[in-house]
């Protein structure tokens, strides 16, 4: 009776063990979050979020099934030109001083073949949420010289900015918009497994 009790308390170990969760930080130094418009339809604008937050658990080696969260802080829009990121930040578009962050909560991260994975989650703008779909290429782990280690993934995506009631345009007089509705998002993302 002991030992089938000894067993069962040892099988019990070895599966939280087995589905113990992994947690990951950013290495924002090495990490970036981008997003690119176009501009009179001939060009683009590319602007980053300098301020936001990544919450990221595994339970195993290859991220499948991974638990994603994001957050990003408005007014920390950097486009290189003050001007515009004000406008950005204004009642215009995302409106900072009522809705001073956009967050993506993650549905599933699956794999589809090889180093590509699909995100799904909820992505919520302007007091709007709108599930988005995303393409994942896992660049693989690697222990670094401090003994850490590091996982790496390149996001992209794209979203319709009109979804999200940032609607404000300019029409041109050959045709065409000031801004482009896609916007087209790049995150750049390395992370250190906790310890």
């Amino acid at each position: 009776m002991k030992i089938n009790w000894f067993l069962g308390i040892a099988i019990l170990l070895s599966l939280s063990t087995l589905t113990a969760q992994t947690k990951w930080k950013v290495d924002k130094a090495h990490s970036t979050i981008e997003f690119e418009v176009s501009h009179m339809v001939i060009s683009s604008v590319t602007g980053y979020f300098r301020s936001y937050n990544m919450d990221i658990e595994t339970d195993s080696p290859d991220f499948e099934n991974a638990k994603v969260d994001f957050s990003a802080d408005i007014n920390s829009i950097d486009t290189e030109n003050k001007k515009r990121d004000n406008h950005l930040k204004s009642r215009s578009f995302f409106n900072a001083k009522k809705f001073p962050k956009l967050t993506f909560a993650g549905k599933s991260f699956t794999k589809v073949k090889g180093s590509k994975y699909k995100l799904v989650g909820d992505m919520t703008i302007h007091g709007i949420t709108k599930e988005l779909s995303l393409n994942v290429k896992f660049n693989g782990t690697i222990a670094d010289p401090w003994g850490n280690t590091r996982a790496a993934f390149v996001i992209t995506g794209e979203l319709n900015r009109f979804d999200f009631q940032l609607k404000w345009n300019k029409l041109l007089e050959a045709g065409g918009a000031i801004v482009g509705k896609t916007v087209e998002l790049t995150c750049k993302i390395e992370l250190i497994k906790e310890k």
